[in-house]
């Protein structure tokens, strides 16, 4: 976490004039201390009515059971588990992005790590309410933990569903202790700017944070000690949840290719919803100094080279199942272009393969609006991807005779929409409450890493001139630096 001297060449990671800490703190806070604006209020409102689905479509799940969506014989997992691995696979860009580019002191995600944090505590609550429902019997949702009962039983861990319940549980609990930490400096900040209730408020959340040397020295050691522990968790928990599918007999999924081919599917997924959040919180917010043209486009790399990993695995599906000479398991991939499911096999491989592609153009990387249509379309990808690894593998499985389409019901359609409602208003939510970039994090950039800085240098005339122009090109697709300001420099 701490600063250090970097080559002019580099991008910065602040851009704008007259940037001070105070500035800072007052940006940050502005979206937390005052009215919320219009924009706002437009997207909590249309996220609220598809939370309220959400809570009609799980109720009447409750009430009436889960023979009220889609399922039938053959096909008894399907829109329910496409969503709950979907949403897994969001909650993972979080922890990649706090974790382990904080490990490699990456200092790029000092802008972005709160609100990944935030999309993975509201994401991993969309999977795990797709784990209640699915149950059958809510009320015995506790039956999975290895808690002691009358009955003297311990669980069953050959249950893949035992297996989502101890990695969601895990992923939830280190994900929540990890982004709580971080936030401490921050609310502190929050609460000494604060009156009446809502400084009282503030002032237990802060849990008595004084800002002392020792203070901070505990701090920064317990996160790293943190994203040591959570940087496993990305690797196991969609290791496990891949292997809900792996370790059965059903061509198209018993195969050894799906733990890594799962994680590197949950992080191209996971850092396309950042994307898709931090551009528009970025504009609603004005929050453009500190999300800057750097940071979206090393997100667009990293959905292009993880959007690039999973082109291969799909690729070796294809090889391994003509290699083997397994007629099950080359028919089921036939049935993915030629089947009655064509359709969305050919949403996934022409999302997930052909669109990303694109981004191998710098142009591509730095346009705003395509990189947000891009990372909308990448999780359209991604979630056909699943439905089709999970329908297109059951619904013509070994025996003919059993063959069945599955069609989704309204609850089905009901119950994932409203997930996604519930997941924005949480998110809304937390931007009201709760700073949505760690102040304390990127205020360490200012004296090194913000355009002012390396401005100033420039300036000072000591610098190699095709090393100043190189800085100076690099700066054009940014859209809030003032070239101008750099023709005499």
């Amino acid at each position: 976490m701490a600063s250090h001297k970097e080559s002019i060449i580099r991008e910065p990671l602040i851009t704008g004039e007259g940037i001070t800490y105070a500035k800072i703190t007052n940006d940050v806070l502005t979206p937390v201390e005052n009215a919320p604006n219009k924009a706002w209020w437009i997207g909590f409102i249309v996220s609220a009515i598809g939370a309220c689905l959400w809570v009609f479509a799980v109720s009447w799940t409750f009430w009436y059971g889960i023979g009220s969506w889609g399922l039938n014989k053959t096909v008894g997992w399907a829109w329910d588990i496409t969503g709950f691995v979907w949403w897994v696979g969001i909650g993972h860009a979080g922890t990649l992005i706090s974790a382990i580019l904080l490990l490699f002191r990456q200092n790029w995600r000092n802008s972005i790590n709160r609100s990944a944090e935030a999309m993975t505590i509201f994401a991993v609550i969309c999977a795990a309410t797709y784990v209640v429902s699915h149950m059958g019997r809510p009320w015995l949702a506790y039956w999975p933990l290895p808690l002691p009962n009358q009955f003297g039983l311990w669980v069953n861990f050959n249950s893949p569903l035992v297996w989502d319940v101890f990695a969601i549980s895990t992923y939830f609990s280190v994900s929540l202790v990890f982004w709580y930490i971080g936030l401490l400096p921050d609310i502190a900040s929050i609460r000494d700017r604060a009156t009446g209730l809502r400084r009282r408020i503030y002032s237990i959340c802060s849990f008595g944070w004084t800002g002392s040397v020792k203070t901070w020295q505990r701090f920064e050691t317990v996160s790293l000690i943190l994203a040591g522990i959570s940087t496993p968790l990305v690797l196991s928990v969609h290791t496990i949840v891949s292997m809900d599918f792996a370790t059965s007999l059903e061509p198209g999924w018993h195969t050894t290719i799906f733990p890594p081919y799962f994680v590197a599917g949950a992080i191209f997924s996971g850092f396309a919803m950042v994307q898709t959040l931090l551009l528009v919180t970025r504009k609603v917010l004005g929050l453009e100094n500190y999300i800057t043209m750097f940071h979206i486009e090393s997100m667009n790399k990293i959905i292009l080279v993880t959007g690039s990993i999973v082109g291969v695995a799909y690729l070796t599906e294809f090889f391994i199942a003509y290699y083997s000479g397994g007629e099950y398991e080359q028919y089921t991939f036939l049935n993915r272009f030629t089947g009655p499911f064509w359709w969305a096999g050919c949403m996934m491989y022409g999302c997930n393969i052909l669109m990303t592609q694109v981004m191998w153009f710098k142009k591509i990387r730095t346009n705003i609006a395509m990189a947000w249509v891009l990372s909308i379309i990448v999780n359209i990808g991604m979630w056909f991807e699943r439905f089709v690894i999970i329908v297109t593998s059951l619904h013509r499985d070994f025996i003919p005779s059993s063959w069945s389409m599955f069609y989704p019901t309204w609850v089905d359609v009901s119950v994932f929409i409203g997930s996604i409602g519930l997941f924005f208003t949480l998110f809304l939510l937390f931007l009201r409450v709760l700073p949505s970039i760690a102040m304390a994090e990127v205020k360490l950039l200012l004296k090194s890493s913000s355009e002012q800085a390396k401005k100033k240098q420039i300036e000072e005339g000591h610098l190699d001139p095709e090393q100043v122009q190189y800085y100076k090109d690099s700066l054009i697709p940014y859209d809030t630096v003032d070239l101008e300001k750099y023709e005499n420099a």
